[in-house]
């Protein structure tokens, strides 16, 4: 729950401080983006579903940060017999963007992530967390000057005793 806080708490300061970043100094080339989509889980044995939020900030074409937040949808039939759900993940990371076109840029990116796993087996209810370390890449697309599509794919190395994921995802991307 601590781990959750926090990663709330940083969106939160991103989302509060993008607004004034852009009245106060105009000129430091900074861009904030937001992508609203979906993410396939894929831990160990489970195949689970998100709906996947981000908001990040660029600064000049090659460098950002951002946060993510995802939020399960259904659940999963382990190998072992049992059902598994995502309850949430939540991630920073940092990105480097390379431009390949006047509309399109590759990114690679990095960071630390924290989630929250459901699983019942035989009527029995047990939670989980899991930190991992996060790394990936993809690539996005503007179709206007401000509209466009991502599509990304992430491998979570878990610290702890929690499963490794692959994570695919395609979004919608918004830039403020």
């Amino acid at each position: 729950m601590k781990t959750l806080f926090i990663a709330a708490a940083s969106i939160a300061a991103l989302a509060v401080a993008a607004p004034a970043m852009a009245q106060t100094a105009p000129n430091t080339n900074v861009s904030w983006y937001g992508t609203l989509g979906y993410s396939d889980f894929n831990p160990d044995s489970a195949n689970l579903s998100a709906i996947t939020g981000r908001l990040g900030a660029r600064f000049g074409q090659y460098f950002g940060v951002e946060g993510e937040l995802s939020g399960g949808l259904g659940e999963s039939h382990g190998n072992s017999g049992a059902d598994i759900h995502l309850n949430n993940e939540e991630a920073l990371y940092g990105v480097a963007f390379l431009p390949i076109a006047p509309n399109a840029d590759l990114f690679a990116r990095g960071g630390y992530g924290w989630e929250d796993y459901q699983v019942s087996l035989n009527g029995v209810n047990n939670g989980f967390n899991s930190q991992s370390w996060n790394f990936g890449a993809g690539g996005q697309y503007f179709f206007s000057r401000s509209n466009g599509v991502r599509l990304d794919y992430t491998r979570e190395d878990a610290t702890d005793h929690g499963p490794n994921a692959n994570v695919w995802a395609v979004a919608y991307v918004h830039k403020f």
